[in-house]
């Protein structure tokens, strides 16, 4: 009977949490978003956790708690629960009634990075756009990729050489080592932090960091993210991770792919033509010191079209997905080590994105 009351009560209180918030608020919107592509995965959370032992924090909760951290720059697990500690807003985002208390940091980063393993991220962003009123927002024959880097939770002095020599740190907290004529590349060298980052520039004259490389396949209709996915920074990953994506996707009607010249290899465009994809790829044009234009994979029968020209235009787009998930989300440095957890980090980001434009988009006049 004293259970009972204790959810009554603890409704009670939510309701009266409800009341607090402005009708018009955004987030109501993103909410409801939210929990509908979450109750579709109430059976997969059932899957995950044992009836036996004490009781966990519950998967929705998670999963809207991480996108409140993502939506208002929260740098940390411990200042996110401060913010839900006071803050009704994010009380009624995350489902917690007003007189129940928040988790421990260390509880609820270990419950979220448990629950992310399971790869949920993936399967929360494919529930997102699989709502009725979101695929109708999507394109289903217009593409572009694109990739970025992602800086890896792991210092450069922890690059170290894998048959442990060369000059170990100074004594201290953040003691110095001397890099001096030492040369260093991912064949002989690992980081002790996190072993999957890799050494990485991105063009010549830039320095080089430890990173992952993130990948998104954008839909070109309204410039949503329709799959991403993390992996280890590498010269060819980019190309890789474009031809997994696809290979993920039903097989269907022709579609194009819109992508920079760093995409324009003979091998990648076949690659593509064999999936029924046509590439409008950027024409890699570069001239070598000896005045030999290079030769590209991308040829008139595809560059003669407007919709080429159209795709080229689009593509650009992809640039503010990665600008909002490493500014707003601040994942230009992922806080996480190991490249399945980057992985699920920077896919539940890319949800998040999706969750903050969508409104938007269905708030507008139709033509």
């Amino acid at each position: 009977m004293r259970g009972r009351d204790d959810r009554s009560e603890g409704l009670f209180s939510y309701v009266r949490l409800e009341e607090r918030i402005a009708a018009d608020h955004p987030l109501r919107a993103i909410k409801g978003l939210a929990d509908e592509a979450l109750g579709s995965l109430s059976q997969r959370f059932e899957g995950l956790y044992s009836s036996m032992g004490r009781p966990s924090i519950a998967p929705e909760m998670l999963l809207r708690a991480t996108l409140l951290q993502a939506f208002f720059s929260v740098r940390s697990e411990r200042m996110l629960m401060e913010q839900i500690n006071y803050n009704l807003l994010f009380r009624w985002f995350v489902g917690l009634p007003m007189d129940v208390g928040v988790w421990h940091p260390t509880v609820f980063t270990h419950n979220r990075d448990r629950l992310l393993e399971g790869d949920v991220a993936h399967e929360f962003l494919a529930a997102l756009l699989a709502l009725p009123q979101v695929k109708k927002l999507l394109s289903s024959e217009h593409f572009s990729v694109d990739g970025t880097l992602i800086e890896a939770w792991a210092s450069m002095k922890s690059f170290r050489p894998k048959d442990n020599s060369g000059e170990p740190p100074g004594p201290g907290r953040n003691g110095e080592r001397n890099f001096h004529k030492e040369k260093r590349s991912n064949q002989t060298h690992t980081s002790t932090t996190d072993p999957d980052a890799r050494l990485y520039r991105k063009a010549d004259g830039r320095e080089s960091r430890l990173c992952f490389m993130a990948h998104v396949l954008m839909e070109n209709r309204n410039g949503l993210a329709v799959d991403a996915v993390l992996t280890r920074a590498t010269g060819t990953a980019e190309r890789e991770a474009t031809l997994a994506i696809l290979d993920r996707r039903k097989p269907g009607r022709r579609i194009t792919l819109g992508a920079d010249k760093a995409y324009d290899v003979t091998a990648f465009v076949e690659d593509l033509r064999s999936r029924h994809v046509t590439p409008h790829i950027a024409i890699n044009g570069r001239v070598s010191k000896h005045g030999v234009v290079r030769k590209t994979a991308v040829d008139g029968r595809t560059t003669r079209h407007l919709g080429y020209q159209s795709s080229q235009i689009c593509r650009k787009r992809i640039e503010e997905v990665f600008g909002w998930i490493k500014t707003q989300a601040g994942l230009a440095k992922v806080k996480v080590r190991g490249c399945a957890k980057a992985d699920a980090v920077f896919t539940f980001a890319v949800a998040a994105y999706n969750l903050i434009r969508i409104p938007k988009l269905l708030a507008e006049p139709t033509a």
